[in-house]
């Protein structure tokens, strides 16, 4: 099981993944692409002005791990790269210097094939200093109110993530405001019937409670004081939010005020989308494309029956 991110690099190096990078003219960019290619977990294939990528390889001294492919704007980078793993030349795809939206809407035209039917999803994998273990959280970034359709393909897809974390046996606990059920509280009904659908195995690949607060859903010693009885409850391994709001300020608050490490993607599609902030630090842009090599490599191992 890996309990911390560095880790990722190790079973990172050995699937040796191509990635994709629309617009690659844009130095933080390349600075994580020079950390990877330096860590030896991934080589890449840079969609931009050629011209432009050739000068901050120079500015940054990259000279392997990569090869250029003339892009002459953003639209035509975007294009490009989705195409190469939509035809599988590229095992992933990552955000460069274009706008998300363009990418998102890009990748999910039906002429490429890479939607599954299901939500796509910002999931992130925390080491947060205070705690034993690395938490799986959706989502903070994609789906501002979710369905309660969509909050299972929100377990489902962060189950993806722990898996490719080898973690044992995945508790995934649903958060609310409260661990009682109201109806005047939407999220604890959707915890409630998700439970529910769990227990009958139409939830699978994890133990699923809910609706449970963050401190009962993370602390052993809290969930004993609530008289809390349930295999998930102090000891999750995955935290669904309930919206948008409540998973933004999670991430931010564990990155800027605990000094947490973190490491993203966005899946639910064919292949895992790399998307990072300009705000994260050189370590979570690393330790994000390494998350997504093993990702990538899972779904390999997926497809071929291994």
């Amino acid at each position: 099981m890996i309990s911390r991110l560095s880790e990722l690099l190790v079973g990172a190096r050995a699937a040796g993944a191509r990635i994709a990078v629309a617009g690659a003219a844009d130095e933080v960019v390349l600075r994580a692409v020079k950390d990877a290619v330096e860590a030896e977990i991934a080589e890449f294939a840079l969609y931009g002005d050629r011209e432009e990528v050739h000068r901050l390889l120079d500015e940054i001294d990259l000279r392997e791990g990569f090869e250029i492919i003339h892009a002459s704007g953003a639209d035509q980078a975007v294009q490009s790269a989705v195409a190469s793993v939509a035809d599988g030349s590229s095992a992933l795809l990552m955000k460069g210097n274009v706008k998300t939206g363009q990418l998102m809407s890009v990748y999910l035209e039906e002429r490429f094939g890479l939607k599954t039917g299901f939500t796509m999803n910002l999931v992130s994998v925390f080491e947060i200093p205070t705690i034993d273990r690395l938490l799986v959280v959706s989502d903070a970034g994609m789906v501002p109110a979710p369905t309660l359709e969509q909050k299972v393909h929100s377990i489902i897809n962060s189950i993806k993530v722990s898996k490719a974390l080898d973690q044992e046996e995945t508790r995934v606990a649903i958060i609310a405001a409260v661990e009682t059920v109201s109806a005047k509280m939407i999220a604890t009904t959707d915890a409630a019937v998700i439970s529910k659908m769990a227990d009958r195995e139409q939830v699978k690949g994890a133990l699923i409670d809910g609706p449970l607060a963050l401190d009962n859903a993370i602390s052993v010693d809290a969930a004993k004081q609530k008289g809390i009885e349930s295999p998930v409850a102090g000891k999750a391994d995955v935290l669904i939010m309930p919206d948008i709001e409540a998973g933004n300020v999670f991430y931010k608050a564990m990155v800027f005020l605990s000094g947490a490490e973190v490491a993203s993607t966005i899946i639910g599609g064919r292949v895992p989308i790399i998307l990072t902030s300009r705000a994260d630090s050189e370590k979570a842009r690393l330790y994000s494309i390494a998350l997504n090599v093993l990702l990538a490599k899972e779904k390999a191992h997926e497809n071929t029956g291994d």
